[in-house]
């Protein structure tokens, strides 16, 4: 069967591919934007609060397209005879698995935790803690990224869940887009 190059991604496609992308950055800008809104708004004022709020936002908004055309060029090398339901299903899967994991990255340093004295002590006498902690590393999140994958490739159900679980996100995300046009008329208006 031979499919031509327009069959990759329709408009449609793209639009909700970018949606998954830019869904959980933002949703991680406004939760750490929060965060510190209140400790800005008294050293400074609000309205630097919400400067801050408004270049967040438009960062994450630059993040989304990074990681978009990181995906669709990632979808690029998949196989051309999958439908574009599944290729869009594997991808928006294989986004929130990845921003999953690099917010679970930062509330690690956010939370300021680290490894039991035990477990230091344990690394530090095998002669190569690195490898060792990568190795583990590997063995937690492998999993969670080959098992999603499994699912959407061998199961429909799998993909028309991820398909309507894109669809239900693209209004928030949506919304989050607006938040972001607002954030570059503040910053517009903030730099006049």
């Amino acid at each position: 069967m031979v499919t031509s190059k327009s069959t990759w991604y329709s408009r449609q496609g793209f639009w909700s591919l970018f949606l998954v992308c830019a869904f959980p950055l933002h949703v991680w800008t406004i939760i750490l934007v929060f965060r510190d809104f209140s400790w800005v708004a008294e050293r400074t004022n609000a309205w630097d609060a919400i400067g801050v709020l408004a270049y967040a936002l438009v960062f994450a908004f630059a993040e989304s397209l990074v990681v978009f055309l990181a995906a669709v060029l990632l979808g690029f090398l998949l196989p051309r005879r999958w439908e574009e339901g599944k290729r869009i299903a594997l991808l928006s899967i294989l986004v929130l698995v990845t921003t999953l994991w690099a917010m679970l990255g930062q509330l690690y340093f956010l939370w300021n935790l680290s490894l039991p004295d035990q477990a230091i002590l344990f690394l530090a006498q095998t002669g190569h803690p690195l490898r060792i902690l990568y190795a583990a590393i590997l063995v937690v999140v492998i999993p969670t990224v080959l098992i999603p994958t499994y699912l959407v490739l061998r199961s429909d159900r799998s993909t028309r869940f991820i398909l309507g679980l894109t669809e239900r996100l693209s209004l928030l995300a949506s919304i989050y887009l607006l938040l972001d046009a607002a954030g570059l008329v503040v910053i517009v208006i903030r730099n006049l």
